[in-house]
């Protein structure tokens, strides 16, 4: 086996690792609240994701580009997200009574160390593809597969694994199997190649010193409007992740509904979404190349319209197909924005900032547009969902949600059409020669066709 071959099957099991920590909890994590009484809260568990994203992965890509090697900034993270997601399942095996104040917030410091790793485990893949040699366009997506598949390993685990009557999925057990995967992750990073770290120079800008560099991405307009497309796109990734499990489970109560298969595995059903995402993550080379970052960010905008369209007119008997059909088009919706997006934000960024560069992505996607549409998502929700109304009168009120997000996607995929240029239409001056125009100690920037 040669050593490019071994080092790939190196990053597979990284990203495994790096996704099994998200999947243990991210589905099913609503079913496990509605089930403590906290169902009304729901929105904010998911908030919190984007809310620390603000923040976090831009303070922790700066410290990995400008400090500490990447790899042992992500096993620290890990180290810190895995011990305070097992202080929350602790709270919750010692508590009679579970409250929304403690809970709530182990659970959020924790999140708030998980959420810089997904950059910082796109950095150290792309360090280390980069230095042996290889296209990361081409290299990278087969490697992201197997964190989906990670993903989807830790969602079955906790769907199938615990008694009949209080599975992992339902309990806080989930939160300690997370944890479990974030330790085995700590250690596990600490053997990835070593990243190099960038110190500003004694006589740069104050940009420089601070390891700010990455966002006078946004004085270069293809770039601010990319951001800020994927700040809306963004808007519906945490949507499915904190409602699809509670709507599936709703069907229970409808008596024609109540024995059905999914409404009684609602994590296994939505577990086809993370299989059609490993099956569409090999696609993306080829439609990058084929149709540019424009095309392939206008797939994945669509996509989210028909994965909220099919999931609200569906159900779990006679309309099983809808949200199969939902299921099946995640995929594109999930990886054509936010696998395609790093690999593009990788390509136009130089790599004296590239953990920095993926930070300031992840705080536009998981930050800003996550946080915005988790909370509008779940006002919306409940506004139209109150458990005290009658279940046909709960069941419309869903399915109006559902409707309201998919028209938001349409929306935001329309706009994108008419107003994002791509690199083969009318684009303007580089990011390079934008950064070396400010300073010459800048790194620069180089921009590659996709």
């Amino acid at each position: 086996m040669t050593s490019q071959s071994m080092l790939k099957i190196r990053l597979a099991a990284l990203s495994f690792l790096e996704f099994a920590v998200w999947g243990s909890y991210l589905t099913s994590l609503g079913n496990f609240l509605f089930n403590e009484g906290l169902g009304d809260q729901i929105g904010w568990f998911y908030a919190i994701q984007g809310i620390v994203s603000l923040f976090m992965p831009s303070i922790i890509g700066i410290m990995a580009d400008r400090w500490i090697q990447a790899q042992r900034m992500l096993s620290l993270c890990h180290l810190l997200a895995g011990l305070f997601m097992a202080f929350a399942g602790l709270y919750c095996m010692t508590s009679d009574q579970i409250e929304f104040a403690p809970l709530f917030t182990l659970y959020a410091v924790s999140v708030a160390f998980f959420m810089p790793t997904i950059g910082l485990n796109n950095s150290v893949a792309f360090n280390a593809l980069t230095k042996a040699g290889l296209d990361t366009v081409k290299a990278f997506p087969p490697i992201r597969t197997f964190g989906t598949i990670g993903f989807i390993c830790a969602m079955l685990f906790v769907n199938f694994v615990g008694p009949e009557d209080s599975k992992f999925q339902t309990t806080f057990m989930q939160l300690f199997v997370s944890a479990v995967f974030s330790i085995i992750m700590m250690l596990y990073a600490l053997t990835m190649p070593t990243c190099p770290v960038n110190k500003a120079p004694a006589s740069g800008t104050l940009v420089d010193r601070l390891g700010l560099r990455a966002f006078t991405l946004f004085k270069h307009k293809k770039m601010a409007v990319f951001f800020i497309f994927s700040m809306m796109l963004g808007v519906s990734l945490q949507i499915t992740n904190g409602y699809a499990n509670p709507y599936i489970t709703f069907f229970k109560e409808i008596p024609q509904y109540a024995d059905a298969w999914a409404a009684k595995n609602a994590n296994a059903l939505i577990s086809l979404s993370q299989i059609s995402e490993t099956l569409c993550i090999l696609l993306i080379p080829y439609f990058l190349k084929r149709f540019g970052i424009k095309g392939v960010m206008l797939m994945s905008m669509f996509a989210w319209f028909f994965r909220f369209g099919f999931f609200g007119v569906g159900n779990p008997s006679g309309g099983l197909w809808l949200m199969i059909l939902s299921c099946i088009v995640y995929g594109i919706a999930f990886d054509f924005f936010n696998v395609s997006g790093g690999l593009y934000v990788d390509k136009e960024t130089h790599p004296s900032m590239r953990s920095s560069a993926q930070g300031l992505f992840m705080i536009m996607t998981n930050g800003f547009g996550a946080t915005i549409g988790t909370l509008c998502a779940m006002a919306i929700v409940n506004h139209n969902v109150v458990s005290t109304d009658p279940v046909d009168v709960q069941l419309s009120g869903w399915r109006v949600s559902w409707a309201i997000f998919a028209v938001y996607a349409l929306v935001v995929a329309i706009l994108f059409w008419i107003i994002f240029k791509d690199n083969k239409e009318n684009s303007s001056a580089s990011s390079k020669q934008l950064l070396e125009a400010e300073s010459d100690d800048a790194g620069g920037m180089t921009i590659d066709k996709i």
